[in-house]
Formats: C-alpha cells, structure tokens, sequence
C-alpha cells in the first residue's frame, strides 16, 4: 500500500516533510547519478505497556511513532543492494551471496543482508536496489532506530519485488530474524513488529512464533495530551549485564517450575511458593516475576482503556506500570552506579509537573537513557522547560502516534 505524506505526518507538517523526501532525492541523485524511482518510510516506536515482558512470552502495548527513516530508491538489475545512509559509508551486499558474514558482526550490511536471507527463505523475491536513506529516529533512546532500519529495508524489498504483498508481521519476523542471527543481537520482536504496523498495536507472544498483533482504533492527536520522551543523556556502556539478568531471573523463576517463561507458570504458584524463591534465586528475581505477571494484565487493561477511550484509566495504567518498574522489576538505575539515576531525576520532575494530570514511566530496557510522558498541552511548555533545565536543551522530543507501519510514501 502507498500512503500520501498527509496521512503519514498530518497535514500540519506535509510542507516539511515535504522538503526532507526533496533532500534525500537529491543526495540519491548526486551519490548515483540518477533520479530516485520511489520512496519508502519506516518510523520508530515507542513502547507503552508491557516493559521487559516480550523475553518470557509475554504481552506489549507499542506504537508507531512519528520520528521515522526514510529512503529514496531505485531498483537495479545486478542483486546488489547499495545503501547510502546520512552519515554513513555506503553498504554495498550482494544478494547472490545470503550467507551470515563474520565479519559483518553487528554492522548495518548484516541487517541488510539477514533481510535479504530472511526473505528468500520465506520463499520471496528479492533484489538489487540503490537507496539514499536518512533518519531522525535517535539513537539509544529506546525508539529503535536499527528496527526502523530493518523494517525499511523489508518495506522495499517487498514493494520493489513482491507487489507489497509481504505482510508488515512477516517483515517484523523477518526484521528479527537478521537482527539475532546476522547482526548478532537477540532482541525480542516488539520493536520490529510496532515499526512494521504502526499505530498503537497489541502484542501477545505466547506463541513467539506466531504472535497475536491487534490494533487498537484510538486517535491520540485529539486526546490533548502531547506524548514526550526525556533523554536523560545517560551512558548505556557498562550496563549489559544489567540488561541480561532481567530476562535470566525471570527465566530461573519460570525453570524453577520446569517451564521455559514465565508465560506457561500461574502466578498464583509463584506467589504460593515464594519462600522456596527466596532461598533458591534471591529476593530480586521473585519481585521481577511479579511484576511480569501484574504488567501483562495492565497491557490488557490499557489496550481496554483506550478501546472505550477512557484516558483516565489509560494513565492510571500507565503510571502504575512505571511504578511497577521502579520498584519490582528495578530498571530505573544500576545499582552497580548508584550515583547515577538520571531516569529517577527525570521521573520526580515530571510528576512535580504533572501533578497527576497524564501519566510517566521508564522507556524501553532502562537502567539510563530515556523515559515516557503523557503531558497535557497547556503544560507542554513548563514540562520542556523544568527537563531541559536538569537534561539540557534539546532533551524533550515531542512525538505524535503514527498511523501506518513500513509503508511506500507518495510525493
């Protein structure tokens, strides 16, 4: 399907939308001598229940946000793909050669080329191309910059070889699955599956296979609350093993049980045998198993809330799923860098703003660098100028809910 940039970014911001597709069509012609045929988008997302719940099959409440990559691209007929991000060296992979490249380890060239294997292996055409792509999606922020990528990448392949017929589910698979095995990360698969569908989405992993994605009908552009994310220009360096023992311990929870996730254990047995936790695995991993449980339920309570458009309980849901991550599942800072809690500081300011009146919580995997607000119009500028006053100007990014995944833009 082809969208027009109105239906993209809304009629507000076509003039400038507008000018960046001009920009990037005239980096295309310069890098290769020609005039882009089309042009693609795949934006980032921002997740907005379910925190750290993907990994153990759990349930996820993301949206497509308005922040977004774009490319300018022409087919061509000798399999290589050639993309040229902002920025970036130019990658050049051959589609003849599908193979995972050591030396590729963690580049973009091994997110290209594991779309590419992804792709043919789901039987799809595939094909050469040249793009010119730029991005305002940042980066280490918890938006997603390399799923937007991947999506993307999936969104042309699909467009330029396969009529659009490639359904945006598949492409997040696909998306995932060149992630974890070409580029070497094993991420879950909520970030690819909300850039590939857009808008607010609900994920149900229990068969991570086959998940279930539903969309939820909901026009966030005329709640009056302005959806924000706070860069508290926290260093993520140093913080993987912070990252890794969520998942492990919920896991040792769930193994405790003889089950793989905490997805296939009753809560009620965790709750009925938290003395033989404790002793076992440590008071940290039964708290984060609790909050897994308590966090799937909310995902069904927020998806509920905004089906009947209740944005009191929406927010109610919201900060009660921040809370939950301050306190049970601890992602708020390092306690390896107790004298760095960036995300609590911005997480006290925004309250003393909101005062009750929307909602925050951490963003994405924690521990440092962003969190989400639900600010109310009127004091969108207060709120701005209180965190950019800790984090600095520049450190409130306004965003809007986009209503279409990957997708080939009209100009």
């Amino acid at each position: 399907m082809i969208h027009e940039l109105k239906e993209i970014y809304g009629e507000d911001n076509v003039s400038a939308q507008a000018e960046r597709y001009a920009a990037i069509a005239a980096e295309f012609r310069t890098m290769f001598g020609a005039e882009p045929e089309r042009f693609f988008s795949a934006p980032g997302r921002t997740e907005v229940g379910g925190n750290h719940t993907d990994h153990n099959c759990g349930k996820v409440l993301a949206a497509g946000i308005s922040l977004d990559v774009i490319a300018a691209v022409k087919p061509t007929d000798d399999g290589i793909i050639r993309i040229k991000s902002r920025g970036f060296p130019m990658d050049a992979v051959d589609t003849s050669d599908l193979d995972v490249a050591d030396d590729e380890d963690g580049t973009s060239a091994a997110l290209i080329r594991g779309v590419a294997a992804g792709m043919k292996k789901r039987n799809y055409k595939i094909g050469g191309f040249s793009a010119c792509t730029t991005s305002n999606v940042l980066k280490g922020s918890g938006l997603s910059s390399s799923a937007a990528f991947e999506v993307l990448v999936g969104t042309i392949i699909s467009g330029l070889y396969n009529d659009s017929k490639v359904p945006p589910v598949e492409i997040a698979q696909i998306s995932q699955f060149a992630e974890n095995i070409f580029f070497g990360k094993p991420s879950g698969l909520m970030d690819q599956m909300a850039s590939s569908v857009g808008s607010f989405i609900t994920i149900d992993f229990k068969d991570p296979v086959n998940p279930i994605v539903e969309t939820i009908d909901f026009d966030f552009s005329e709640s009056g609350y302005m959806l924000c994310i706070v860069d508290t220009k926290g260093d993520h360096a140093d913080l993987t093993p912070d990252y890794a023992a969520v998942p492990a311990e919920m896991k040792a929870v769930a193994r405790f049980f003889g089950k793989n996730a905490l997805r296939d254990v009753e809560r009620a047995e965790v709750v009925a045998h938290i003395p033989e936790l404790r002793a076992a695995l440590g008071d940290r991993a039964v708290l984060r198993a609790m909050h897994f449980f308590n966090e799937n339920e909310r995902v069904e309570g927020q998806a509920a809330a905004l089906r009947a458009r209740d944005l009191r309980r929406f927010f109610e849901l919201v900060n009660e799923s921040g809370n939950s991550s301050y306190k049970y599942l601890q992602n708020i800072y390092s306690a390896a860098h107790s004298d760095e809690q960036g995300l609590a500081l911005a997480l006290f300011t925004a309250e003393d703003v909101l005062r009750g009146d929307g909602a925050c919580r951490v963003h994405g995997g924690g521990f440092a660098g962003t969190i989400q607000a639900f600010v109310p119009e009127d004091k969108l500028g207060y709120f701005r100028r209180r965190m950019e006053t800790v984090f600095g100007k520049g450190s409130v990014y306004v965003l809007s809910v986009r209503p279409f995944g990957g997708t080939e833009v009209a100009l």
